[in-house]
């Protein structure tokens, strides 16, 4: 496998057992360099924080996914939300109207991209893929989504 971009979507799912996590737990594992933002790890604790709020998932099971995120960020290229992600982030996307919170996603895949041109983007967030693809970044999607 290639270099993958891990945007908050996939993780949160992956974590709390969604369809589709095992396929999502497959890619990752599989992938020689794993990335993602900052961001990512922030968007993931807070919707840990949610689903727990909402009845969802009890607080023993958000304990557990926060200590299997740990452990697999450790291994993750953990991308900082630096002036030029955040500059880039400001600006327009392909497929608007963009979230902020996407907006740095994007930001942040850019400028991994520039290092990693092989690298691709796993997202749950058709927005996302869409804006990605517009961008030159392949995205990777579960069996049976569309391109």
């Amino acid at each position: 496998m290639t270099a993958i971009y891990l945007e908050s979507s996939v993780v949160l799912a992956w974590l709390l057992g969604e369809p589709g996590s095992d396929w999502v737990r497959h890619v990752i594992d599989t992938a020689r360099l794993v990335q993602t933002s900052r961001l990512t790890l922030v968007e993931v604790e807070r919707g840990l924080v949610r689903a727990v709020h909402a009845g969802r998932v009890s607080e023993a099971d958000a304990r557990r996914a926060r200590s299997l995120l740990t452990g697999a960020a450790q291994q993750w290229a953990v991308l900082a939300l630096s002036e030029p992600v955040c500059a880039r982030a400001g600006q327009g996307f392909p497929v608007e109207p963009v979230r902020a919170m996407d907006a740095l996603h994007l930001a942040s895949a850019l400028q991994a991209v520039g290092a990693e041109a092989d690298l691709r983007m796993l997202s749950h967030d058709d927005r996302v893929n869409r804006n990605a693809e517009a961008l030159g970044i392949e995205t990777v999607r579960p069996p049976g989504q569309p391109a």
